[in-house]
């Protein structure tokens, strides 16, 4: 059981590290930062930390839960149109060996239910792209618009509405200097911007791929709907650094933690940790019984898996999610294949089976494979964790002080200029 969430927890491919990593850990530091930040002002810091409680905890709302409400949502509308909205998108433009035309005709008799759901598709095609097209749009726009723009707007709004009642409170700092003047300072010319391309290769994005593009979508909101300049450049800073932090740092620092792990202890540990307690991988392991196929072409994999259902490789694939069965015996064939990702696997299942029995003790080697896989996850969290809530605010308020001089909240800083005048 513990291993099996500390693999769900492992998998930077799925929203349980965001889950744990933003509502767990990073809000609830970020909040108590921000008013440590601007407690040398109580009025701004009692400000601050509203603000940010209402967006930290609000945005995590909508980011975590937007995409899949939408996306359930527009499911109900396509299934009603007659479509099974789950089949993967990659089967219309599929290769020679996994598109609509040949799954049809390879799983007519082994899998009927699925192949109805193909022909369908098939004979309605430009129909369901545009549905699809739809649905994709809608679980990418609509939580960018509430988070990005529409958020921020009522934010600032209640804000301005408290300091117009509270106008004896304010104490506006008298060293914070504008955004121009840092400007001219470091000579540069441009205010900092995203490029921002949503709407390219969309078709075959997952849950995580959409809320990264959303996370861009919210940037450029949360840019364009600050208050002031600084605030911009503020809001650009922390944005950077959390998209990078979230969605490209944990995938780099899971290879060199197993990297390291691989050179100090001898320890091939990159596969799932589920796959190390898998009791009949480890016995065909001891036993040398383990079957792969001919080569990596798509062809032989694709071959390999089908015709050998009950093969060690092919249900720890399904037991990954690398692939998913129809049945005990028959691939979905509304489901594409990355052969990418199983032929990696594949590779990391023959590394870790030959180093297993190098060891001389196949058990204990699994166990300790295990172990440090487990930890190496625990610590990834830990790190991009600790880098997420800790490190990149203190980053951000560093930049901040650097350059407008004062260390409190920018956007309430002109609140307080804007009402006193």
């Amino acid at each position: 059981m513990l291993t099996s969430i500390i693999s769900a927890i492992g998998n930077n491919n799925s929203i349980y590290p965001l889950l744990i990593r933003d509502c767990g850990i990073e809000n609830p530091v970020k909040v108590a930062m921000t008013y440590k930040q601007n407690k040398s002002d109580k009025y701004i810091a009692r400000n601050a930390v509203r603000e940010r409680i209402i967006d930290e905890y609000a945005t995590s709302a909508v980011w975590l839960g937007g995409i899949p409400l939408v996306e359930k949502i527009c499911n109900k509308f396509i299934s009603k149109k007659g479509f099974n909205p789950n089949i993967s998108s990659e089967l219309l433009n599929g290769d020679t060996f996994q598109n609509i035309t040949a799954n049809i005709e390879q799983f007519k008799t082994k899998a009927p239910d699925a192949v109805k759901d193909l022909i369908k598709i098939r004979d309605n095609q430009k129909l369901y792209q545009k549905l699809s097209g739809a649905k994709l749009l809608a679980s990418i726009a609509i939580p960018t618009l509430i988070m990005g723009f529409v958020l921020p707007k009522l934010n600032f709004g209640i804000t301005k509405k408290i300091m117009k009642n509270n106008l004896k409170e304010m104490v506006i700092p008298k060293n914070q200097v504008t955004f121009e003047e840092f400007d001219k300072k470091i000579k540069r010319k441009n205010n900092p911007s995203f490029g921002l391309n949503p709407f390219s290769a969309l078709n075959n994005l997952t849950t995580v791929q959409k809320m990264a593009v959303t996370d861009l979508g919210l940037s450029a909101g949360r840019i364009s709907t600050a208050r002031n300049k600084n605030e911009a450049f503020d809001n650009a800073v922390k944005m950077t650094g959390m998209i990078y932090l979230n969605y490209i740092a944990p995938k780099q620092t899971a290879k060199l933690f197993d990297k390291l792990t691989k050179k100090i202890f001898k320890l091939n540990v990159n596969l799932d940790p589920v796959v190390f307690c898998d009791k009949e991988f480890i016995n065909a392991v001891k036993n040398k019984s383990l079957q792969f196929p001919m080569s990596d072409s798509p062809q032989d994999v694709l071959k390999f898996i089908d015709l050998n259902p009950e093969a060690v490789i092919t249900k720890l694939a399904a037991k990954t999610k690398l692939i998913k069965m129809y049945d005990s015996t028959t691939r979905d064939p509304r489901k594409y294949v990355s052969i990418k990702d199983l032929n990696e696997f594949i590779k990391n299942i023959k590394d870790f089976s030959e180093s297993a029995i190098n060891s001389g003790r196949i058990d204990e080697f699994a166990r300790k494979a295990k172990t440090a896989k487990c930890l190496n996850i625990v610590a990834n969290v830990a790190l991009s964790s600790f880098l997420l809530a800790f490190c990149l605010p203190k980053v951000q308020f560093f930049i901040r002080k650097m350059v407008t001089k004062s260390k409190l909240e920018p956007g309430l800083v002109q609140n307080q200029r804007d009402e006193k005048v």
